[in-house]
């Protein structure tokens, strides 16, 4: 029996940790290729993209990002990671074109929004409406 315990330990730990580690940020490590972390955004921010980006954040984002982009829609609690706050410094500190990607491209429990938002300037125009988000 005692030459199992540690089988046992090594075995809880090692589920513990696996957990950890996906819980901890499926989305953490999300590399954007340089073309989009230079990429400028096109669209400029005025009050009408503001309010492209916030008719498409409503339809689109909110049930998982939220009303105002804290990651506490009504879909939140039922992804496997935390879809992220926007009003953090992390977020707004990216910049336009790595925000584009990841909106465009998705990643894990984030769709991709190529199909749903054909049209790359109204995903500029999410962009500038992210830009509000502080």
């Amino acid at each position: 029996m005692r030459a199992k315990l540690p089988i046992v330990y090594c075995l809880v730990a090692g589920a513990i940790m696996f957990s950890a580690f996906a819980v901890m940020g499926f989305q953490d490590g999300w590399t954007v290729p340089d073309k989009y972390q230079k990429m400028a955004n096109p669209v400029a921010s005025s009050a009408e993209s503001i309010a492209t980006g916030k008719s498409l954040w409503a339809k689109h984002c909110q049930s998982c990002h939220g009303k105002t982009g804290k990651g506490d829609g009504t879909k939140s609690a039922n992804l496997k990671t935390h879809p992220g706050d926007f009003t953090k410094p992390e977020t707004q500190g990216q910049s336009d074109g790595a925000l584009f990607y990841k909106t465009s491209e998705g990643k894990g429990d984030m769709p991709n929004f190529k199909k749903k938002i054909p049209d790359e300037n109204d995903i500029w125009s999410v962009v500038n409406y992210i830009r509000t988000l502080k």
